[in-house]
């Protein structure tokens, strides 16, 4: 068996857009763009796109104009994936489509947003922020005359819906029995492209939220450099620990030019982005030689085919778990969760009890809780914050320096 695609640019087991599944609402075609073309085109353009470059990643917005933000993040993913998809012979279109879309429904002040929501949804059906991207696509977006939403294709709205709750799966079955919650209750897998952009996500956030971290003086190098997939990354330039590593320290003999900090973990960094890409490529192909699936169907019949090799896995859960417990639980980053889980909680019940402060659009509709959830998680982080202060009259943030 050859890894050779059997179509121009694509392997057989490949997403084509010649084939897709469709659209939930026919449109003829738009030559000559490809489907899935369309489809990376109709998310950059859309408005809930635009709103992801305001709202946090791991900084809310207005602690720094360097960190990332969801857009950024989007971008580092869709970067990501569509150069292995390069490699992998996949859908380059398809990957990029589901990438750029893949936090469309991200609340404002990220995951202490989306907890502090689903929290307050809890009686009303509870808050999956994947989900919420999907309903983002295929309902929240106002933009043509004949529908609502962005009318992506099946394999798009797929990959979209990277996690969904089993209750939530059968609701969404109920209204459209083949739909791309199918494979959450028959236990099946998306397209190759849609597993790609799922483990390159993990790839993006966890080699620049190093970046981000180090900037923000949250991390400590130091512990960083005994975790082995970063050690491996300073590997092969007896400079980089040293120039890495804070003035004063063990790691950095004397007479190392500080001033190449940056410019080493920028070095770092990239060889730890070569090496997760390298070995879950490596690790895909000789996933798909053992599987040798004949088509995308055979593919969504098959274990999960993108993966990385058994060691890195291990290596790569030991830095995101150094992460969790050293950056995305530091007391400061917690402060600012706790305000961040107390705005969203105003939010929703000066919004539930006063529905008239809302867009007529919202404080209509039939299912008041979930509009309201609508509103608040289509918001950016420095919008939530002003309407915060002007309904409760209190301000949850400290001014930065202050």
């Amino acid at each position: 068996m050859t890894l050779e695609p059997t179509e121009p640019e694509l392997a057989r087991w490949a997403a084509d857009s010649r084939r897709s599944r469709g659209r939930r609402h026919p449109e003829p075609p738009a030559a000559p763009r490809g489907e899935h073309q369309r489809d990376r085109d109709r998310i950059v353009h859309s408005t809930a796109f635009r709103r992801l470059v305001y709202k946090t990643q791991v900084f809310v917005n207005h602690e720094g104009d360097l960190f990332r933000t969801r857009l950024t993040h989007s971008l580092e993913v869709a970067q990501v994936a569509r150069s292995a998809a390069r490699r992998l012979h996949l859908n380059e279109d398809l990957v990029e489509a589901i990438a750029l879309a893949h936090d469309l429904g991200h609340t404002p002040f990220g995951h202490a947003g989306q907890d502090a929501l689903h929290g307050c949804m809890a009686a009303f059906g509870g808050f999956e922020h994947n989900l919420q991207s999907l309903r983002v696509v295929d309902e929240l977006e106002q933009r043509y005359l004949g529908f609502d939403g962005l009318n992506l294709t099946f394999e798009a709205r797929e990959g979209i819906l990277k996690h969904c709750s089993r209750r939530n799966a059968k609701r969404l079955l109920n209204g459209e029995p083949t739909g791309p919650a199918w494979r959450f209750v028959h236990d099946g897998q998306p397209t190759l492209e849609a597993q790609l952009v799922n483990l390159a996500d993990e790839v993006a956030y966890c080699t620049h939220d190093i970046d981000d971290g180090l900037r923000s003086g949250l991390l400590e190098l130091e512990p960083l450099l005994r975790l082995p997939l970063f050690a491996r990354a300073c590997e092969g330039d007896p400079r980089a620990a040293a120039g890495l590593a804070p003035s004063g320290s063990a790691f950095r003999p004397a007479g190392v030019d500080a001033r190449a900090d940056r410019r080493m973990l920028y070095q770092a960094l990239r060889r730890l982005l070569s090496t997760l890409i390298d070995d879950l490529i490596a690790q895909t192909r000789a996933n798909l030689r053992a599987a040798d699936p004949q088509d995308v169907e055979a593919v969504r019949r098959s274990p999960g085919l993108v993966a990385f090799s058994a060691p890195i896995r291990a290596n790569l859960d030991e830095l995101k778990s150094h992460l969790f417990h050293a950056l995305y639980r530091h007391p400061q980053v917690v402060e600012t969760t706790a305000a961040a889980r107390s705005v969203v909680t105003d939010l929703f019940t000066a919004y539930t009890q006063r529905p008239h402060e809302m867009p007529a659009d919202h404080r209509g509709a039939a299912d008041l809780p979930r509009a309201v959830a609508d509103y608040i998680a289509g918001m950016t982080d420095r919008f939530a914050s002003r309407e915060h202060q002007r309904l409760t009259g209190r301000q949850a943030f400290a001014p930065v320096g202050g």
